[in-house]
């Protein structure tokens, strides 16, 4: 069996709060629903992306991203360009307002999340705390 997993994800405090719809808890930029559409059709039997929030690194929280193959209950879901990311129930609050984004240089390729209710990141930006 597969691994559901996706990769890394890196977290960014934001001073400056952005003009995000009210209705979306998430916004994606357009690098990152490019690269969701590539890691989804590499994957065909899944229905989209589910963020989850995990209790781990040197600050607190981190947050994980998985393949999904269905909505749970109590989960969120974001339609955006036709990519299905689905927020689980633990991650909800501290999401609102966040821009997700994916970048790419020479040394790493990753999702980053600029997020502008967290307080404060770990030196590499793997975890935080809200």
């Amino acid at each position: 069996m597969a691994s559901r997993a996706i990769g890394r994800a890196t977290v960014r405090a934001v001073t400056s709060k952005r003009l995000i719809p009210q209705k979306a808890p998430l916004v994606l930029t357009q690098n990152a629903v490019t690269k969701l559409k590539q890691l989804m059709t590499e994957r065909p039997d899944m229905k989209g992306v589910m963020i989850g929030v995990k209790t781990r690194g040197c600050n607190g929280l981190t947050y994980t991203l998985d393949y999904a193959d269905k909505k749970g209950k109590f989960d969120e879901e974001v339609i955006q360009d036709g990519v299905h990311v689905f927020i689980d129930a633990k991650a909800q609050l501290t999401l609102l307002g966040t821009e997700m984004d994916y970048q790419e240089d020479k040394l790493t390729a990753e999702f980053i999340f600029n997020n502008p209710n967290i307080k404060g990141t770990c030196g590499c930006g793997e975890s935080f705390n809200v």
